[in-house]
């Protein structure tokens, strides 16, 4: 052997020993960056729950009457208020035991106006001598200094009885709100058929936040165990579901610290809700992104030697669907950042957050791990090497599904858009707004007292309108609210900082046309037009958050559905570099939206017995199924692009892009479906309506959208689906074979 050859073969025994060096060292390079990324955010995650905000603030628009007023009243002295209403009921009439029962409990809950030491530490009318830390630990109701805001109430047939209690106390305190309201339930209760329920504003929130927080670790849970089963039926083996669920974990940790870094930092708004909905877009997106990634892994493994370069040529074939699918995600919930509403506002960059952590866990995690355990990773079913594909039943269903689309596109099409259309039609079955007292799926105390209440006094209001005036011009403002009309009387509250509370009755029941439009004079007669500009108050209060919640809703939607479809649209157009294919897929995930509200239409009410509507829930499933929904459009058109860069016919590349990926697609939309109906099984009303609704819609746009619409219309435009573009029909390059090393094959 010459000279020359002797120094080219010393040269590729040199490359071939730093490309096998390579193979070991980078997934063991990346694997060990993300052990020391876990441990660190491992120590910040636990702390999201603490900067958690579901105050009443935080759920309302920015600019709203209302959320001024929710504002103010945390400046008063002892901040925001604590209001409860104690009710007895007897069925057919109240005893004069049953009274004097009422008496002696509101006794031991409340201390004389007037008073100045209770004995407990409190002097009315200056706070509570005891923090609200210390108050959270009190068992008697009297430290928080409790006062009756007038005599006890009877309805108009003797069996109810209402009794108004308020306290500034705990001010915004939830831990204090918490312990004053079950304290008054610990002193208020029934026997012998006296019932007796601690209702009102503060109760149902106490309720509420009660829910909220079990949300948090059972969402993780069930969540978990729901993607750990789908995985074991959709992968068949031992210990492949393993990985995927593992490195969602880890992408949910990291998620987890990233945000509480945010809140802690930048003073990001995180409620109970967005966190809980963060926790199912990084286990529905990230297991999704997986199921892409290792169908197209076990693939190349067929067709190359080793799971190193299997890797890099699976990163390389489905890591651009990949990237535009996580890109659309977090381009929609970027989008709103526009929004009104607070908690949606803080739900953008949460949910983004939880989106990217879980795209960069996919694209850098899940392939270290699979390559370092290798092919057996995959056992029993191992995808040998030069090994054909197993056919499936699963393949063969999606073939013939895209035969029948292939055969007669028209009649696919049409039949599939006219279906649609007659379930988007449901919409107008939708019932109307959600009251604060229908929230929850079950009833909790707070509920069920409401509920007596509003069969109690049906023409009077339990629920205050708070009006926030200037002090200056409180006395005017008073005799302002009084004199409109459907006001049943008006009291003066706290003052503090410039500010005085005025607590308005309405003569309509809560939530009904009545207080609305009472509500509506209130502010027209209050205003500075009408007032002063100096002199200007605000209307605020549980019904008045309500209307608010609607009208900025109803504004949200007319901002943020543009700039989400203008976003998807600009995503879809750099990866597919068309203008056709993507306008196709957002027509029909459009399509499937309003299909999907349609059939929550036709079911909440006959079906789940829901007499509303959550007032978010248009806008938020409207970005989720956009924004989640495309990517297997975009899992499909990427395909199909690649068939037709191979040079076949439109319709032979549509057909494939279906039959190849359609068995991945379907898992995908399964898991991801499932992910969204474990909301479903929360109980909040808006949780089962939006997990409902994005379920149904992932279930529709996964086995008719993608099957039939999308694949029969690209039959139809052929060629002209990439316009103004076309992709090349030369084949694609294969690439060169790469120097094995003895002993590397596994």
């Amino acid at each position: 052997m010459g000279q020359a050859e002797q120094a080219g073969q010393a040269a590729r025994t040199a490359r071939a020993a730093r490309t096998g060096g390579r193979r070991k060292a980078v997934p063991w390079g990346v694997l060990a960056l993300w052990v020391i990324v876990i441990a660190v955010a491992g120590s910040f995650a636990g702390g999201l729950a603490d900067v958690q905000r579901d105050r009443t603030a935080d759920y309302l628009p920015s600019g709203a009457d209302s959320t001024q007023v929710a504002r103010l009243q945390e400046e008063l002295p002892g901040g925001e208020a604590t209001s409860v209403l104690l009710v007895y009921h007897r069925d057919g009439g109240l005893t004069a035991a049953d009274r004097d029962t009422a008496e002696r409990q509101v006794a031991a809950v409340t201390v004389p106006a007037g008073t100045t030491d209770t004995g407990s530490g409190y002097e009315a009318g200056s706070g509570s001598a005891k923090s609200p830390a210390l108050l959270a630990t009190s068992k008697d109701p009297r430290d928080f200094g409790a006062t009756l805001r007038g005599p006890g109430v009877p309805s108009a047939d003797g069996a109810t009885l209402m009794y108004a209690v308020s306290t500034a106390a705990p001010g915004t305190d939830d831990a204090a709100k918490k312990a004053f309201v079950e304290d008054v339930r610990a002193h208020a209760r029934g026997s012998d058929g006296l019932d007796v329920w601690v209702g009102g504003d503060s109760a149902v929130e106490v309720d509420a936040k009660e829910v909220f927080g079990s949300i948090d670790g059972t969402l993780m849970l069930a969540t978990g165990l729901v993607v750990a089963l789908l995985l074991i039926l959709t992968y068949r083996s031992p210990v492949l579901w393993l990985v995927p669920l593992l490195v969602v974990g880890a992408a949910a940790v990291c998620a987890r610290a990233a945000v509480y870094g945010l809140a802690s930092g930048f003073g990001l708004t995180v409620t109970s809700q967005s966190a809980g909905i963060m926790t199912v877009l990084v286990f529905g997106a990230g297991t999704d992104y997986a199921l892409l990634l290792v169908a197209r892994y076990r693939d190349e493994l067929r067709r190359t030697p080793l799971p190193y370069d299997a890797m890099r040529r699976a990163l390389r074939g489905c890591g651009p669907a990949v990237l535009a699918s996580g890109g659309t995600v977090v381009a929609g919930l970027a989008c709103l950042l526009a929004a009104d509403l607070n908690n949606i506002r803080g739900l953008g960059p949460v949910g983004a957050v939880g989106v990217l952590c879980a795209l960069i866990a996919m694209m850098t995690l899940l392939p270290a791990v699979l390559v370092l355990l290798g092919r057996r990773v995959f056992w029993p079913l191992i995808p040998a090497y030069g090994s054909e594909p197993k056919q499936r039943g699963g393949l063969n269903v999606f073939a013939a599904m895209g035969s029948s689309a292939g055969k007669r596109p028209v009649a696919v099409l049409v039949t599939g858009v006219v279906l649609l259309g007659a379930l988007a039609l449901g919409v107008f079955a939708l019932p109307g707004a959600l009251k604060r007292e229908d929230s929850f799926t079950s009833k909790p105390e707070s509920i069920a007292a409401m509920g007596t209440l509003a069969e109690a006094f049906p023409d009077r209001s339990s629920r205050p309108i708070e009006v926030m005036a200037p002090t200056g011009a409180a006395d005017r403002i008073l005799a302002g609210a009084r004199s409109v009309e459907g006001v049943a009387g008006a009291e003066r509250g706290r003052s503090g900082g410039g500010w005085t509370e005025i607590a308005v009755t309405a003569e309509s029941a809560p939530e009904s046309a009545g207080e609305s439009a009472t509500i509506g004079r209130l502010r027209t007669a209050l205003d500075g037009a009408h007032m002063g500009a100096e002199s200007a108050a605000h209307v605020g209060g549980a019904s008045a958050q309500q209307l608010d919640l609607a009208a900025t809703n109803a504004h949200d939607r007319l901002i943020v559905i543009p700039l989400v479809l203008l976003a998807v649209l600009l995503v879809l157009t750099l990866l597919l570099r068309s203008l056709v294919a993507p306008l196709l897929l957002v027509a029909a995930v459009v399509l499937v939206w309003g299909a999907a509200l349609g059939i929550g239409g036709l079911v909440f009410g006959p079906l789940f017995g829901f007499t509303g509507v959550d007032p978010g829930l248009p806008l938020l499933t409207f970005v989720f199924l956009v924004a989640l929904g495309v990517d297997y459009g975009i899992f499909l058109m990427h395909r199909t692009r690649e068939e037709t860069r191979r040079g076949a016919e439109p319709r032979q590349a549509a057909l494939t892009a279906l039959r190849t990926t359609g068995g991945v697609i379907a898992s995908a939309g399964i898991v991801l479906a499932a992910t969204f109906a474990v909301l479903a099984s929360l109980p909040l009303v808006m949780f089962v309506e939006m997990g409902t609704v994005v379920a149904v819609g992932v279930i529709l746009d996964t086995f008719l959208v993608r099957t039939y619409l999308v694949t029969s219309a690209s039959v139809l435009l052929g060629h002209r689906v990439w316009w103004p573009g076309r992709p090349s029909g030369a084949p694609a390059p294969v690439a060169a074979p790469t120097p094995t090393l003895v002993g590397d094959r596994r």
